[in-house]
């Protein structure tokens, strides 16, 4: 995806989920379509966010329903999508909005 190259993030951008997940995506160090809590903290870290450890924690304990140490499906990555709105100061919409 070109998309995923271009993306910088600040914390207070509006974004569409399909943006979100592009550029959650380049955080994908192993390229296996999962995201770990380590490439989760990384894209913590390239938000400046503090605490990041324990914030990829969190996430992962609210997303990860299947305790895989993975977010690795649909239903996984709404979560994730959820607890980033919640938690996280993010906008992320719905792409046919």
């Amino acid at each position: 995806m070109a998309i995923m190259g271009c993306i910088r993030i600040h914390p207070n951008k509006e974004m569409t989920v399909d943006e979100f997940k592009a550029w959650i995506g380049q955080f994908d160090m192993d390229r296996d379509g999962r995201i770990s809590r380590e490439e989760l903290k990384d894209a913590l870290r390239s938000m400046h966010k503090w605490f990041r450890g324990w914030k990829a924690r969190q996430a992962m304990k609210a997303a990860d329903s299947d305790r895989s140490g993975n977010i690795d499906d649909n239903v996984e990555f709404e979560k994730l999508v959820n607890y980033a709105q919640q938690h996280l100061d993010m906008k992320i919409y719905k792409n046919d909005w």
